[in-house]
């Protein structure tokens, strides 16, 4: 079983660690760095054995039948890993296509309160 990111997936975590620090929500460039490294690691060793969904409709703009896994970063925010399964030689190989975070996507899929 393994987990492979898309290039501009990959591309998005350097982006996150950036975006966190410049915009302020975190105060130190080490610790958005930590933050991103910390989702990108997660995604990677537990996105096989998370709970996943079929992906709304909505997404099929980033890959047709995905499904999609949720990772709570904290109390006010959940990152959804959006991906597709595929059989190789027997192997199970998961391709993230596409990541966002709630403060993004909430309002495309179908949140359970």
């Amino acid at each position: 079983m393994s987990v492979l990111f898309l290039p501009e997936i990959s591309n998005q975590f350097v982006e996150l660690a950036e975006i966190l620090y410049d915009k302020g929500y975190m105060s130190f460039l080490d610790a958005a760095i930590e933050y991103s490294e910390s989702l990108f690691r997660e995604i990677q060793s537990n996105l096989p054995i998370k709970v996943h969904r079929k992906a709304p409709a909505y997404f099929n703009r980033f890959g047709r039948d995905m499904s999609y896994a949720s990772f709570p970063k904290n109390k006010h925010t959940t990152w959804y890993v959006f991906f597709n399964v595929y059989d190789v030689g027997g192997d199970a190989v998961y391709l993230v296509r596409y990541i966002s975070n709630n403060h993004v996507i909430a309002h495309h899929l179908e949140l359970e309160s």
